[in-house]
């Protein structure tokens, strides 16, 4: 009998990315699966039903009757008590499981049995990087930031001039050059902006070179040893931090715009722009912390909410910003799902090699047990 692959709107608050689209549909079904969707779960994203059923999956409103007979559940979070309770004992859950943060979630699949793969621990080798969720989102939500900080600031980005005089080039300052903050880079200065950033990975330089920005970092010893080999950033130790505080307070006064996107696996994100260094700010000028679903890299910035300081500065928090561009960030994390599906299904066939590097480092729980050693704890 052919797997059966289950796909579920996502209620999680604020959630309008989908994890199947009707070209995925076509891609699953070529593994020799089958494939129910939910009713509605494309609508957030600009997919309407009948495009599902057009592909070949069957749509179906009866939630308990779409997970009932699931071999596979996939989503974009991490799936609810109410949909957990509803898998049979040994399904497999796939999604952005956000496992340090997603406790009760993760208890509830173990405690169902699930096989759950979270697709951040995907490993960020060769031949993963088609599956690679963290930067097809990270990609997008650059984008969005600079959008949003676009549309908050009072200003234009480009310098313009004009019979009735010159407009200065806004100043962007990105923190954190790893894929989003990449994309920020690039986006600022197609929108006319003077771009400076930094990052604590000495491959960030010539990175950020490369898209016509400036570099701005201490680089020191700790700085040319600061990356992981997986190329994550490295904890700075305090010395360090200090340091690249103070040099980054003497040049945020003189900026527009700020965007932060540091994010450290497992950990709280690191605090970057503190309360004094936002009260330096000049009215109008705009922060937007992508990290504050982590605890934010900004002092004073709220999930969900544009905060205005006392001097007139404002702090944009979306949670969420690749939900922002739903369509575009659905299609990607959809494929990255597709080709993750691939390495567990052959035939229409279940087919899971246990010692596949890219399943052993994404798998969260197996036969009633938590499996990755960084969530056990």
């Amino acid at each position: 009998m052919a797997v059966a692959i289950a796909v579920t709107r996502e209620r999680r608050e604020g959630e309008t990315r989908c994890a199947v689209t009707p070209e995925t549909v076509k891609k699953l079904l070529a593994l020799g699966a089958t494939v129910t969707v939910e009713a509605g779960t494309g609508t957030g994203s600009s997919f309407p039903d009948s495009e599902y059923e057009a592909a070949g999956a069957r749509v179906s409103s009866d939630l308990k009757g779409v997970l009932a007979g699931a071999d596979i559940l996939l989503k974009v979070r991490g799936p609810t008590a109410s949909e957990t309770s509803a898998l049979k004992s040994g399904a497999i859950v796939i999604g952005m499981l956000d496992a340090y943060r997603e406790k009760a979630t993760i208890e509830a699949l173990k405690g169902q049995g699930a096989t759950a793969f979270a697709m951040e621990f995907v490993p960020r080798i060769t031949r993963a990087q088609v599956m690679d969720v963290l930067s097809s989102q990270a990609n997008l939500a650059g984008y969005r930031a600079v959008i949003e900080a676009a549309h908050a600031y009072g200003r234009g980005f480009p310098m313009m001039m004009t019979a009735a005089g010159t407009v200065a080039a806004a100043k962007v300052f990105v923190m954190g050059a790893g894929v989003a903050g990449l994309q920020a880079i690039a986006t600022a200065r197609r929108l006319g902006a003077v771009v400076t950033a930094t990052d604590v990975r000495p491959a960030a330089k010539e990175q950020v070179e490369s898209l016509g920005a400036k570099f701005v970092a201490v680089e020191d010893e700790e700085f040319k040893a600061a990356e992981t080999a997986g190329g994550y950033a490295k904890q700075m130790s305090p010395e360090y931090q200090a340091k690249q505080a103070e040099l980054t307070a003497s040049h945020i006064v003189k900026q527009d715009v700020v965007i932060t996107t540091a994010l450290i696996p497992g950990r709280p994100a690191p605090r970057l722009i503190t309360a004094a260094h936002v009260a330096s700010m000049k009215a109008g000028s705009v922060i937007v912390d992508l990290a504050v679903e982590a605890g934010g890299n900004v002092e004073g910035s709220k999930p969900d909410e544009i905060v205005t300081t006392a001097n007139g500065v404002k702090i944009v928090g979306w949670s969420n910003l690749a939900g922002r561009i739903a369509a575009d960030a659905s299609a990607l994390y959809a494929r990255n799902l597709a080709a993750f599906v691939g390495l567990l299904v052959k035939d229409g066939e279940l087919s899971i090699d246990p010692e596949d590097e890219i399943l052993k480092a994404a798998a969260v729980t197996h036969k009633g047990e938590v499996v990755h050693e960084g969530v056990k704890g």
